[in-house]
């Protein structure tokens, strides 16, 4: 086996994989061009972890490479918040950020409240005819969902959503955001505040305290 096949791009490759895929579909997936996606995807049918006809690609779940790497990533990742974030765009499926994590996205990362390395919700909608797919990514990669501590996600599963992009993240739109910000308004004061000056909004919310004179 090649020493080179062990980078960055393979390993988001064999994270995005399916049972049944294709190099299209994956390249689509990752982000990764196809040329890319097509050379990485042959090495690893050399090495054993893809069966790969002209069009289809043939998961071998059992290859020592796929399984080894996986139990890597996960071992190095598996406890880290900002991976269950980069991996949600590799499985394909349909979603946005909501409630806690939308207002996280829209005050761009200034505002966090209720979690910790120890207790941390990721809270996210997801198309409801995306569920099974979901659910095959969190079985494969064995991360959490509705756990009680740890880094886990807390899914919403919904037949259709709005959702708007901030810095080309898929979240609730800021009107939405700032309506659940305003029915939760002890825990989110601050952030309403914040975002009243970043997308000048009309709130009329003052959390600063004047200063003595």
């Amino acid at each position: 086996m090649n020493l080179q096949i062990v980078n960055p791009h393979v390993m988001k490759i064999l994270i995005a994989a399916r049972d049944v895929d294709s190099i299209n579909a994956i390249a689509k997936r990752t982000g990764i061009s196809f040329g890319w996606t097509y050379k990485w995807v042959k090495e690893l049918a050399r090495a054993g972890v893809f069966q790969a006809s002209r069009m289809r690609l043939t998961l071998n779940k059992n290859s020592a490479v796929y399984k080894r790497t996986l139990a890597y990533i996960m071992e190095v990742f598996g406890n880290d918040a900002s991976f269950y974030y980069s991996v949600l765009p590799l499985t394909g499926v349909t979603y946005c950020f909501t409630k806690t994590d939308a207002v996280f996205v829209w005050t761009k990362g200034g505002y966090q409240i209720g979690r910790s390395k120890d207790y941390y919700p990721v809270f996210v909608k997801i198309k409801e005819q995306d569920r099974e797919i979901f659910d095959f990514y969190t079985n494969k990669l064995g991360l959490r969902v509705n756990a009680g501590a740890g880094v886990f996600f807390r899914p919403e599963f919904v037949r259709e959503f709005k959702a708007e992009r901030c810095e080309n993240i898929p979240v609730d739109p800021l009107e939405a955001t700032i309506a659940f910000m305003k029915k939760h308004f002890y825990n989110f004061q601050p952030a309403l505040e914040m975002i009243r000056e970043m997308y000048r909004k009309k709130l009329n919310v003052h959390y600063r305290e004047a200063g003595v004179n």
